[in-house]
């Protein structure tokens, strides 16, 4: 199983990143997959996660509204889709997977079994 995730940088304040995390040696159409991240001296939490069974979806309320996670079942890859960016959100975002969790409300409380490296968002001025 390999999670490879990109698409960090940096940003001003109020913009917006995509990030793009491409899954091998699995198919998304069994596990739950998410984004998470670990700010400096932060916990690593879970900012998005997708049931790629049935595409529900569940994302915390301190994102909800700015963060969105999708699929493109073809690639193979999930996508978390960053709106209106606050120097907060600077963080390490990982993208991270369970083989034996299906749900995307139980995989953003729990730590996947999967991840992959991570990609630098930093949001500054």
């Amino acid at each position: 199983v390999q999670l490879q995730a990109s698409g960090g940088g940096l940003v001003q304040p109020g913009g917006s990143l995509r990030l793009s995390c491409d899954a091998s040696g699995f198919t998304l159409n069994r596990p739950a997959i998410g984004w998470f991240r670990q700010a400096p001296g932060k916990e690593r939490e879970a900012v998005a996660c997708l049931s790629t069974n049935n595409d529900i979806t569940y994302v915390p309320d301190f994102v909800k509204g700015r963060f969105a996670i999708s699929r493109d079942k073809t690639k193979n890859t999930i996508y978390l889709q960053m709106d209106n960016l606050r120097p907060e959100d600077t963080a390490v975002y990982y993208c991270a997977a369970d083989l034996g969790q299906f749900s995307s409300y139980a995989l953003c409380h729990s730590r996947p079994t999967e991840w992959g490296q991570g990609t630098l968002v930093t949001v500054s001025s």
